[in-house]
Order: structure tokens, then sequence, then C-alpha cells
């Protein structure tokens, strides 16, 4: 099998950043029995640890998340190495592109229209309504005089997001008309959808799905804040749930949605919000590894590579998971950036040895200058992954959130 990988991720070698240290291609994908070349951009190309020698051909591009970058250099490795059977990209960003390139080459995989379910968000909820699952109630945007007649069916507040956004990037809760109609005046609607606020608690599943569209492995987490929280410079955190009925029904739950939404031989991070009256809606899913502290908190907690699995399953191995011991639980929290950026940083205080559930954590050193820009696993002003008792890990989150103590001056 000739495999071609799409990597924008580095590695870390300066024991600190734990970033993608569980994007390991080079142990999770036999390339002496594999023909695997890979596309690369400048950070990537860091996060490549293959031998040359057993890499049948790699290029190297300026954005692997332009369309025409990405392929032009597949186009280049089918002429080095011959036709392409995976076209492999983990990354949220890029999974729309490489469908694109899948297309365009006449690569096997998931094209345009079925990767459109995962990433466009108003799709996904449209497939999603089509098989009775509940979804907010939301609309394309084509134009500010459709978006504020849409609001005043619905009413405010309302979310106005991109169809094609990851991370809560661009994602404005809007709380009147006037509000509704600047914004709609200034975003590229194409790119936009507007949905009914839902007021409730929102969960998070992570897991992959087998070739057949099983669940071979899932878990329920509740997020403390929200992801809307942290795009205004406020802490995220998360808590995975152990054993209750409540976690029994978020399961059924996700396995309809992953049924509906026909999703197969992937990793997947699905957000759904649960209603006052326990009632669960579909908020949206990525078919990819979840993103901050999750993929490492699972491995740790339960073993499980979400990558290795993805990865080994995208080359026709079936790799078995580990005995599951128990019922454990663990959690995560990141406290971002400050709001005024660039700054230098003057202190972070470390909170080892104060919180009994801490288990890994990573600050800025004094004097380092945080930047705008990056998503959850970027360098923030801190950190923390934790493992515990559900309960204990979220007494600890919620003590980190108020008593982590940072300083910065703006550059």
């Amino acid at each position: 099998m000739h495999i071609v990988i799409v990597n924008r991720w580095p590695r870390f070698h300066d024991g600190r950043r734990w970033d993608n240290e569980l994007t390991r291609y080079e142990d999770f994908i036999d390339h002496d029995r594999h023909r695997v070349s890979y596309v690369v951009d400048g950070p990537g190309a860091d996060g490549v640890l293959a031998a040359p020698d057993r890499i049948a051909h790699r290029v190297q591009v300026d954005d692997v998340n332009r369309f025409e970058s990405l392929r032009d250099a597949v186009a280049e490795i089918v002429e080095r190495v011959g036709p392409v059977d995976r076209l492999v990209a983990l990354s949220e960003f890029t999974l729309e592109i490489a469908a694109r390139v899948r297309e365009a080459l006449d690569i096997p995989g998931h094209g345009p229209a079925e990767v459109a379910v995962y990433r466009d968000k108003a799709r996904m909820k449209e497939v999603l309504q089509e098989h009775g699952i509940p979804v907010p109630r939301f609309a394309r945007c084509t134009s500010a005089e459709q978006g504020l007649r849409f609001a005043e069916e619905v009413g405010y507040p309302l979310i106005v997001k991109p169809v094609d956004g990851a991370a809560s990037i661009g994602v404005v809760k809007v709380e009147d008309a006037e509000a509704l109609a600047r914004l709609l005046g200034e975003v590229d609607l194409a790119r936009y959808e507007i949905e009914a606020f839902i007021e409730g608690q929102v969960y998070h599943i992570d897991g992959f799905t087998d070739a057949e569209g099983e669940v071979p492995f899932q878990v329920v987490s509740r997020y403390l804040n929200s992801c809307l929280d942290f795009a205004r410079a406020e802490p995220l955190g998360s808590v995975m749930l152990q054993a209750s009925p409540l976690r029994e029904r978020i399961e059924a739950f996700s396995e309809r949605c992953l049924r509906a939404l026909a999703l197969c031989n992937t990793a997947f991070h699905l957000e759904i919000f649960l209603r006052p009256d326990g009632s669960p809606v579909f908020l949206e899913i990525g078919a990819r590894v979840g993103g901050s502290e999750v993929p490492h908190l699972l491995n740790k907690v339960f073993g499980v590579n979400l990558y290795e699995h993805w990865l080994r399953r995208l080359a026709g191995e079936n790799p078995p998971l580990p005995q599951r011991q128990g019922d454990p639980s663990g959690g995560w929290l990141v406290i971002p950036k400050p709001a005024r950026l660039p700054c230098r940083v003057l202190e972070a205080q470390s909170l080892r040895g104060r919180l009994p559930t801490l288990w890994r954590e990573l600050l800025p050193l004094p004097g380092e200058v945080l930047e705008a820009g990056g998503s959850y696993d970027a360098l923030h002003s801190g950190r923390f992954i934790f493992v515990g008792d559900e309960a204990d890990v979220e007494r600890d989150i919620r003590h980190a959130m108020h008593s982590f103590h940072f300083r910065a001056e703006p550059l």
C-alpha cells in the first residue's frame, strides 16, 4: 500500500511541550511493509521522525492547507512513487483540503461530499435532522435580511459561526438585532450559519469507530465553562464522567449520531448539549481526535492512543483495545493567554504539590513572549492534566481556575 501522510504538526524535544507526542507515524504505520510518503510544511517537517531511508518521498510546501500546494505536492509523489492508496490528514483544518485533492487526483477515500458531514456544521445538522436526531434550529446565512428574519422567528440570543470552523474560532453569541445586523455585514456570509442558542450543559464524547461504524471505544466528559468562554480569554476545563445512567444515555445518543452520519474507521470528537430537562441536543462533530489535552488524558487513563488506533486502522490493521481497569476518571484545564497580546511573561505559578490529582502541567517561563494565535494546544498561561476520581478531579480543576497566579506585561 502507498500511504501519503499530510503533516502540519511539530514534535517538541525540549522536555516541556507534550503537544503532538502521540502522533508517532513512524511507530503506527509500518514503513517497511508500506511505501510511506509525506507532505509537510515548516512546522510539520519537525513532526516526521522516520529515518529518511524509510520514506518513499517527501515534499515540503509553504502551507499544506492551500489546495493548490497540496495537490501539486501529492501529484509529484504520484509521479515519483506511483498511485496513492491512502491520503491521510489528521488535522481538522486539512480534512477538507485533502478531500478535494483525493477527488482531483482520483485517490480512494472520502471526497468533499463525505467530508461535508463532519466538516460543514450546517450539513451535519441537516443529516441528523433527517434521522430524527434533535439539533438546534439553524440556517445557512444567505443575506443580512434572511439572518434577521431567522432571528425574529427564533429569538435572541443567537449563535453565528463559520460552517467550517474549529476551536470556537469565529463563533459569536449575538444578543440583539443591532449586533446581528452589524456582524452579518462584516463576515463572508457564504461561510457562516446562524443557530438558536441552547440553554444547557455541554458534554464532549471522544473515541473512534471501526470499519462497520461500530464504536469500540468512547469516553464522555463534561465541560467546565465552555469553548465560547475560552474564546473570550476565560479558562476551559473538562472532567470525565464515571459510571452512571447519565453516562449511558449520552453514550447511546453518541452512537445514534455516529450511525446517522455513517462515520467509519475514524477518530471522533462529538459535542452535545444536555438541556435542563435532561434531553440531549447535538452541537457538532469532528472526524478527528479531540483537541487540547483530550488524547493525552485518554492515553494516560485508559492506555488508548486515539492516533494509533486511527492510523493503524487506516493502514488495514485492527489493533486490540487494552482491558479497561476499574472506572477511572481525569480531566484537564487550559488557562488562556491574556486578552492583551503580545505580552511578556513575568510569573506563572506552579500548582505542583498543591493539587493531589495534578499529573502534568505546562507553564510559560518568565521572559517568554506569548503571541496571538494558536488553538487549545498552544503555549497558554497554563495547561494542566489531572487524574483521579471524578469529584476529586473537578474539585482540583475548579481550585486551579480560581487560585492560579499569572503575571505578564503587554508589549
